[in-house]
């Protein structure tokens, strides 16, 4: 019998097979391998040369009360930017200042409140004189990052961070690559300390990202239930006309049941009223026809959660419920349009 070749297996087979490798080729990865190596080993001699300093410099940013003010010139500019970002985006206050234009008025940004963050490979980058000055005019706190401890900026810190002696990647070993990647990883390291101490929660990390898909990962079914008169409820006792009624006026395709004491015992939905389809269906009792114990939702819960659920149960609607009382309801809908997913 001739057997129908799988697709994935014609696929492959159809695949021209790649050309070997031209020696230019294998230079170039080897290249690119030996950057990457270098630059992992140097993260892992920073990660061993970390000590006292790093919290001293902790316990000066976390008692901070302004803002941290991440400095640096050329490329240690470009990632004192990126550190204070992080900062900013995990709960503590940043900003950079670019240390020319703080020579020329941005010194102005700097208060007594803040803490100085000041990046530089050697140390002696002329223009963060300025910075460092008025710093120390004014008693502001300063952690350098540096490769030279003994160095202006090394003597002019609080607290220093010292870069282990590291040659930068490539043949030639001058373009900032691997002190300018340890910078970073300080800088992540810091920040994700700072949080830590804090007690950073998801809740708080999602009021400092509403946007983009972390945004929508933390969106809490809260955010987007429906409450009020748009909850559709009714009571055990009444009739299925008046639960018919509440289904068609508040569009859900189900209506919730309570008892007496305002507790969530049931739920009538479509299928119910396909599967009680009768002549007597509009005058019989909504206790008699609802299905008990439905599922609900936290408030609190993360709203991929709800869509979860709803995904699993093939269902539409969720009732959102403190303890057993009813305080909302969520609809697949809204989690989507909100980009929940």
């Amino acid at each position: 019998m001739n057997k129908v070749p799988n697709a994935a297996a014609s696929a492959e087979a159809s695949r021209a097979p790649e050309a070997p490798l031209s020696t230019a080729g294998r230079d170039d990865l080897a290249a690119a391998k030996r950057v990457l190596v270098q630059e992992a080993d140097a993260l892992r001699r920073l990660a061993d040369s970390l000590d006292g300093a790093l919290l001293k410099a902790l316990d000066i940013l976390a008692a901070v009360t302004g803002r941290v003010i991440v400095t640096g010139m050329g490329k240690s500019g470009h990632i004192a930017r990126k550190i204070a970002a992080t900062l900013a985006s995990t709960g503590t206050p940043a900003q950079f200042v670019h240390p020319a234009e703080a020579s020329h008025g941005d010194l102005g940004m700097v208060t007594s409140k803040d803490a100085v963050l000041a990046l530089s490979n050697s140390g002696e980058t002329a223009e963060l004189s300025d910075i460092l000055g008025f710093a120390r005019r004014w008693n502001i706190p300063v952690i350098g990052i540096t490769m030279k401890a003994e160095s202006a900026l090394g003597n002019a810190a609080d607290v220093t961070l010292a870069l282990p002696k590291t040659p930068e990647a490539g043949a030639m070993g001058l373009a900032p690559t691997t002190s300018t990647t340890m910078m970073l990883a300080l800088g992540d390291a810091l920040a994700v300390g700072l949080y830590e101490r804090k007690g950073l929660s998801a809740e708080d990390f999602h009021e400092l990202h509403p946007g983009g898909k972390l945004g929508q990962i933390l969106i809490r079914v809260g955010n987007l239930m429906h409450v009020g008169d748009e909850v559709p409820l009714i009571g055990t006792d009444d009739v299925m006309s008046h639960a018919l009624l509440i289904m068609t006026a508040k569009t859900f395709g189900c209506v919730g049941v309570v008892n007496a004491g305002g507790d969530l015992v049931g739920i009538v939905t479509d299928g119910d009223l396909r599967r009680h389809m009768g002549p007597d269906l509009l005058r019989e009792r909504v206790g008699d026809v609802m299905t008990k114990g439905p599922l609900t939702i936290r408030a609190n819960a993360l709203a991929a959660e709800a869509v979860r659920v709803m995904n699993e149960r093939s269902i539409t609607s969720l009732f959102v419920c403190d303890g057993m009382k009813p305080t909302g309801i969520v609809r697949l809908h809204d989690c989507l349009k909100a980009g929940v997913a």
